[in-house]
């Protein structure tokens, strides 16, 4: 499987990506692993620009990498758009024939504590995301995934596991997910240890909370997620 992650919008926004620049990126990768006889065969669109800020030009490039025709034959199932929580783009996205794959940002189980993780909580919080997502999960029995990043001494305690897991049994619909993210050192936020990882996902599991875990790749060359903004901007200003 080769997964493209596919950038929407520029670092300390200056404008929002064209579907054609999408596209190039998506282009890129399917040259490049062409000369090892593979092929990109899922796209998520996440971690360096919000894509429901950008909605129309990121369901453009989506359109154009699923269709089969004089497209790139991706399989609309093998797309994954992650948001913040933009109300108006879940929304929006609840219309679309396409079945696309929605996983949400949530990484706190209350708003106090999200909004110290997540600024954009203060206009979208916790209970309107979940709203729009019942109806999301209503309308078109695509599941969900809900991600949270786990930060060490922050939002890791087996407290917040069993809260998560409260507010997310309150949703009418069970056609969801719960992935847990190892943070990547950066910005004063440090990651969970595996062993507290594991406990917060037995904890999770014990209260009939489905839960996988992602590991995370590149944090070795500060290339994680969250990371490469970060050192884009360094090497801009200094090299």
């Amino acid at each position: 499987m080769n997964c493209i992650f596919c950038a929407t919008g520029e670092t300390g926004f200056k404008k929002n990506l064209t579907s054609s620049e999408i596209i190039q990126q998506v282009l890129f990768f399917t040259r490049l692993l062409k000369k090892d006889n593979q092929r990109v065969d899922n796209v998520v669109f996440m971690g360096m620009g919000e894509p429901f800020l950008n909605y129309e030009n990121v369901m453009e490039a989506i359109k154009m990498l699923n269709n089969q025709k004089w497209g790139m034959s991706i399989g609309s199932r093998h797309i994954s758009v992650s948001t913040v929580g933009i109300i108006e783009g879940i929304k929006k996205m609840t219309r679309e024939p396409l079945q696309l794959n929605l996983a949400i940002s949530l990484h706190a189980p209350n708003n106090e504590l999200r909004s110290k993780i997540v600024p954009a909580n203060k206009k979208y919080p916790i209970e309107k995301i979940l709203e729009a997502t019942d109806k999301y999960l209503e309308s078109t029995g695509r599941k969900v995934m809900f991600e949270y990043i786990m930060i060490k001494d922050l939002n890791d305690s087996e407290e917040c596991a069993k809260e998560l897991a409260g507010l997310l049994k309150k949703m009418k619909s069970r056609l969801w997910f719960v992935n847990l993210i190892p943070c990547n050192d950066n910005a004063g936020f440090k990651p969970s240890s595996p062993e507290q990882i594991i406990k917060f996902r037995k904890t999770l599991e014990n209260l009939g909370v489905m839960s996988t875990q992602r590991y995370s790749f590149g944090d070795d060359i500060k290339a994680a997620c969250g990371q490469l903004a970060l050192r884009a901007q360094f090497e801009h200003y200094y090299y």
